[in-house]
């Protein structure tokens, strides 16, 4: 909500979760439960892992396919729901059959009012490309109640000219559905996705909400390391450790995002030299 002073008040929360693969049940219970869990901890965003209801180990691209739904299949229609009941914009990740009978990496992004966007993962990753098409389409930005949200999948992340695009077009808030397989990370230090979600709020000076998902699936362990950077690049909340299932909540100004200034002479975007980057 717009506090007094004109600021965008919000609060943010990231859902990390258990998830296992083909267990639909199990799965749409989990997100449930964390989204009501945030409403009642008085979140207004809501971010969802990737691939929420189902999982994310496919044995191949028949079983991937078995678990696709349609654009207004069950997760939109709960998720919007639960959006309509407790006053929310939630954004979260689900295997989308599409009109063409193509199977993509996607992500919703549902008000009150109901679905507000669909995302196609645009970079796939490793085995991903077995499974799903690409999507070519720009990531959404959608003018909310509660601010200006974009959204991007995992690995698209890690693609700096690919975060962009949602900044340029205005995003105060990039919202971040993601299931980081973990990887090797030397003592002391923090998994590398992390470090890049809270580069590319630093790089852009926006708000990035970053939800995975923790345990184990099929022989794949995540990082879990789920976080809500600020502007600065500094986290608001988490990162959230490996193995267990959290809601993290940060009270964000989403407001000091239009402003992209990062000292008295300098701003992010207008210091941009485009002709120079062919």
């Amino acid at each position: 909500m717009r506090s007094r002073d004109g600021n965008l008040s919000v609060r943010i929360a990231v859902c990390q979760l258990k998830l296992a693969v083909g267990d639909t049940d199990h799965n749409a219970a989990a997100a449930r439960e964390a989204i009501v869990t945030a409403a009642g901890s008085g979140a207004q965003i809501v971010v969802l892992p990737e691939l929420t209801r189902s999982g994310y180990v496919f044995r191949d691209a028949a079983e991937a396919r078995s678990l696709a739904e349609p654009a207004d299949g069950p997760s939109a229609r709960e998720w919007a729901h639960l959006a309509a009941r407790h006053d929310l914009v939630i954004a979260g990740g689900f295997c989308e059959l599409g009109e063409s009978g193509a199977v993509h990496n996607s992500a919703l992004l549902v008000g009150p009012d109901g679905a507000r966007a669909v995302y196609r993962k645009a970079h796939l990753w490793d085995a991903e490309a077995d499974f799903f098409v690409p999507g070519d389409a720009d990531p959404p930005v959608v003018d909310t109640a509660y601010g200006r949200i974009g959204v991007v999948i995992c690995y698209d992340a890690e693609f700096p000219e690919w975060v962009r695009r949602p900044a340029l077009a205005g995003a105060d808030l990039l919202a971040v559905p993601t299931n980081w397989p973990a990887e090797p990370v030397p003592g002391g230090e923090r998994p590398m996705v992390v470090v890049n979600v809270q580069a590319a709020a630093f790089a852009n000076r926006m708000f990035v909400a970053a939800a995975c998902r923790c345990g184990e699936e099929r022989g794949v362990s995540w990082v879990g390391g789920s976080l809500i950077a600020g502007p600065d690049g500094y986290p608001l909340a988490g990162p959230a450790s490996a193995d267990q299932a959290e809601v993290l909540l940060a009270d964000c100004d989403l407001g000091l995002a239009r402003s992209k200034a990062n000292g008295p002479r300098n701003d992010v975007h207008a210091d941009r030299r485009p002709s120079l980057y062919r």
